[in-house]
């Protein structure tokens, strides 16, 4: 028999990460309708009425509040089209992101 034949075949894996996550933060600010904030996160973060008004309420009590984790890129983007609908509209409603610990 040959060598060729004996040898066990070993095969490599290269081991995969998963993506860092970053959290969407919500950030508090006097001017801002209540209504609107919330109509904002369901629209972009498809939360349901008493979700959306949880988070809008934490916000309001704490400064700022997490409204979803996700990748970076999809985190950017959902932060970057909430924080723009509420500029078209003319309030200063800011979503900001960070990296999750």
């Amino acid at each position: 028999m040959s060598d060729v034949a004996t040898r066990r075949r070993t095969t490599t894996r290269p081991k995969v990460e998963r993506p860092r996550l970053y959290k969407v933060i919500l950030l508090n600010d006097d001017f801002t309708p209540r209504e609107f904030v919330v109509m904002v996160l369901k629209a972009e973060f498809r939360m349901t009425e008493d979700q959306a008004y949880g988070v809008m309420i934490t916000a309001h009590r704490k400064g700022a509040c997490v409204v979803a984790v996700f990748a970076r890129d999809i985190a950017e983007t959902k932060a970057a089209r909430a924080t723009d609908m509420a500029r078209a509209q003319g309030y200063p409603l800011m979503f900001t992101t960070e990296p999750e610990e």
